[in-house]
């Protein structure tokens, strides 16, 4: 029943409580001591045989003397007890309070795993169910904050490595600066350029900075120019590319550079794990989404490692030993970039059979009653 009761009920509650516990303890002490003494000054009167001409006067003298006494008791103890019970209900009250800003500085200095008990107080409660979340909320984002920073510094590491390893090499004469070496260097430049590249716009994504120019398109027609583009990396004894799309396919409402790169992101990284076989892009669509899906028949992704597809450099043990040519970052950037124009993707795969990545894109306006 407490825990239901909030704290302006309580402060009002226990604002009564002291105020009739005050009384009570006015009204019993002041009849107990008042009748205790007028009864015993009667008796001396009784005893001393006075006169009823001058009991009058003398009852209303002791009588005012004895209300006076039990009076200024009744005040003592109904204060005492208000002093008491109130500061009994302010350490309950406050008590949490106290905890919560105690609480809140070791926070604010670092220490980001504590967290707020439960509380009786409802407000109380559910203010530190607030800040256990936002806690969590934080901790996690300093937690990725600090795995980003070791994922770049160890992809910056190899080719900062390699190009200063030549240069070094190149400087003291050991090796002539030959034309494959030179065009060895740029290309791990270009890489480095391609990672910081791929941060920027991540980050921009993840902050939902990255400009969007939404406007309908053929979606069909973007799959054609993607393939085109892409053709050039399709070897004789590798796989093959095939589009499977109806001809119907109403308009999608999206941003087309940032769908294209959504596109040559998955294919490229279907190409790039795929050794024989088959790649497909296939679309269909329900009421309010066109669903692309973009399956392969190469490595494939562990069962263990499919919750962190789409985490920042991620990569399977397989795939880092046999192709290394990537950031890590292409399928982050395509999750966020999927999710900027208000669609959802997802993946399934089976390792050595290959994995299938379906993410929708929303249908023009004019286009959802079709």
């Amino acid at each position: 029943m407490l825990k239901t009761i909030g704290l302006k009920s309580r402060l009002f509650f226990s604002h009564m409580l002291v105020m009739f516990i005050s009384l009570d303890f006015y009204i019993i002490i002041n009849r107990l001591t008042s009748f205790n003494r007028f009864n015993e000054d009667l008796d001396q009167l009784v005893q001393r045989q006075i006169e009823i001409t001058e009991l009058k006067s003398i009852l209303i003298a002791e009588f005012e003397t004895a209300w006076h006494i039990s009076m200024i008791w009744s005040i003592l103890s109904g204060v005492t007890a208000a002093l008491l019970l109130s500061y009994w209900v302010a350490r309950r009250i406050t008590a949490p309070l106290i905890q919560i800003e105690q609480t809140t500085r070791k926070f604010a200095d670092g220490q980001l795993d504590i967290r707020l008990p439960t509380s009786s107080i409802p407000e109380i409660n559910r203010l530190s169910r607030s800040f256990n979340r936002m806690a969590m909320s934080l901790e996690q984002v300093e937690q990725k904050r600090r795995e980003l920073i070791g994922d770049l510094a160890h992809e910056l590491r190899t080719p900062m490595t390699t190009i200063r390893g030549y240069l070094e090499e190149i400087v003291d004469e050991r090796i002539p600066p030959t034309a494959d070496l030179l065009d060895r260097l740029i290309k791990e430049v270009r890489r480095v350029e391609r990672l910081v590249m791929d941060l920027q716009l991540l980050s921009k994504a993840e902050a939902g900075h990255l400009p969007l120019h939404l406007q309908s398109i053929s979606l069909n027609s973007l799959l054609l120019h993607v393939s085109e583009n892409l053709s050039t990396q399709l070897r004789e004894d590798g796989p093959t590319l095939a589009l499977d799309c109806p001809s119907n396919l109403p308009p999608v409402w999206v941003d087309p550079d940032r769908t294209e790169q959504i596109l040559v992101n998955l294919v490229g990284n279907a190409l790039r794990y795929t050794e024989q076989g088959q790649i497909v892009v296939q679309v269909r669509r329900d009421d309010r989404n066109a669903w692309v899906t973009v399956a392969d028949t190469g490595l494939g992704i562990a069962p263990k490692d499919l919750p962190h597809v789409f985490n920042r450099f991620w990569r399977s043990q397989h795939s880092r030993t046999r192709h290394s040519s990537g950031t890590g970052l292409g399928l982050a950037i395509t999750q966020r970039l999927v999710e900027l124009q208000g669609g959802t993707i997802n993946v399934d795969s089976q390792l050595g059979i290959g994995s299938k990545f379906q993410f929708s894109l929303p249908l023009t306006v004019s286009s959802l009653t079709q």
